[in-house]
């Protein structure tokens, strides 16, 4: 059973420059939207992969460590899929399958596996920081940070980039008492890499 760990936080945070220390053949890279990773010299990547690709690579598990670059679009990719299609229903197997993904990444994968889901945010009408989802059933029934145990809010002043890991009230980010040191740490998924394997002995 891997680590699943989710990486919220809008467009233009540091989200996927956060994978800039990897190198080729440390982690296997997801790139849903097809887009050029925003540093040079980086890990490969596999453009535009739908959630057949993604769990077939998990439950391969060749490395010990994945990422899923703007996991969000894989929900918008399929509602767009589905626009002329009428009924709640979609709505429904658009959730169920981003949530058998998120299974797959922590049932599928071995112990000392950690998949990390880089995921835009929304906010509520309560003005709360969340994951940005399609429909309300993940919302309503289901709470997608609940089924992470560290879930990490990317922020930036224009100039420092960083993870919040701890909510202040507002959020959702969340880690287990003694992983972090410091409330809000760099944007280093490499550095994040090594703090989880360390704190949980993988």
């Amino acid at each position: 059973m891997g680590v699943a760990v989710l990486v919220l936080g809008q467009s233009g945070t540091g989200k996927s420059t956060s994978l800039r220390n990897f190198k080729e053949g440390e982690i296997g890279i997801f790139n849903v939207a097809s887009k050029p990773l925003p540093f040079k010299n980086g890990p490969k990547t596999v453009n535009g992969p739908n959630y057949d690709l993604i769990m077939k690579k998990l439950e391969e598990n060749s490395l010990r460590t994945y990422a899923i670059d703007d996991s969000q679009y894989l929900m918008a990719f399929e509602e767009f899929s589905k626009a002329k299609v009428s009924g709640y229903g979609k709505f429904t197997e658009i959730a169920l399958n981003f949530y058998n993904l998120v299974q797959c990444a922590i049932m599928s994968t071995t112990p000392d596996t950690i998949v990390y889901f880089l995921h835009h945010t929304d906010t509520d009408d309560t003005g709360k920081v969340k994951a940005k989802t399609v429909g309300k059933m993940i919302d309503t029934k289901l709470t997608l940070e609940g089924l992470f145990s560290v879930v990490l809010l990317a922020g930036t002043d224009g100039n420092e980039y960083w993870f919040e890991t701890q909510s202040n009230g507002m959020t959702t980010a969340k880690s287990p008492l003694g992983l972090f040191e410091e409330k809000r740490i760099p944007n280093d998924l490499k550095l994040v890499d090594e703090k989880i394997r360390e704190y949980w002995g993988l």
